[in-house]
């Protein structure tokens, strides 16, 4: 099963968006090789995801269950620098780290990094977010590695913390 995932997540786009109700790519692969979730779940994958899912599956392609989304093209998270006020609440946001700043200081994506998974979105206090079309999403290769190490970063940062509680102590 294992090898299954792997072989699954390796079709999705690796926006890391949580749309089809997993914290990322991986774990609804995982779902889907455990046949706890469906192949219609990924709008970022669209119709053409699910066809792949199903082809590996061996299973017929069903249409992508709107009650998850509806498939967009590729878009990347624009901050209107003018209006950012440096709140972080996006970089906290952020499944791949595509967004820098400091606190009280404008913020930025960096563009090559974003996979438009609009998470950023909806905590940002003064709406100064918004959607841009582009050609193309990261190489989903990328966003893997990207997601991958910031969960490896918070959950480092998490024990190093503890750590330090633990010696105040």
């Amino acid at each position: 099963m294992n090898d299954l995932a792997a072989r699954l997540d390796a079709l999705l786009p690796q926006t890391q968006c949580t749309k089809c109700g997993y914290t990322g790519c991986r774990p609804y692969a995982e779902a889907i090789a455990r046949g706890e979730a469906g192949i219609d779940q990924c709008p970022p994958g669209g119709d053409a995801g699910v066809a792949k899912l199903a082809a590996v599956l061996g299973r017929a392609a069903v249409p992508l269950n709107p009650a998850f989304g509806a498939y967009r093209p590729p878009q990347v998270a624009v901050i209107d620098e003018r209006r950012c006020i440096g709140c972080v609440k996006c970089i906290d946001a952020c499944p791949v780290d595509a967004i820098v700043g400091a606190p009280r200081m404008m913020h930025t994506v960096i563009a090559a990094w974003c996979t438009g998974c609009e998470l950023c979105i909806p905590p940002c206090p003064v709406d100064c977010i918004a959607l841009a079309p582009v050609e193309q999403l990261p190489d989903p290769a990328l966003s893997r590695e990207r997601h991958a190490f910031r969960a490896f970063r918070l959950a480092r940062d998490e024990a190093e913390e503890a750590a330090r509680l633990e010696a105040l102590e």
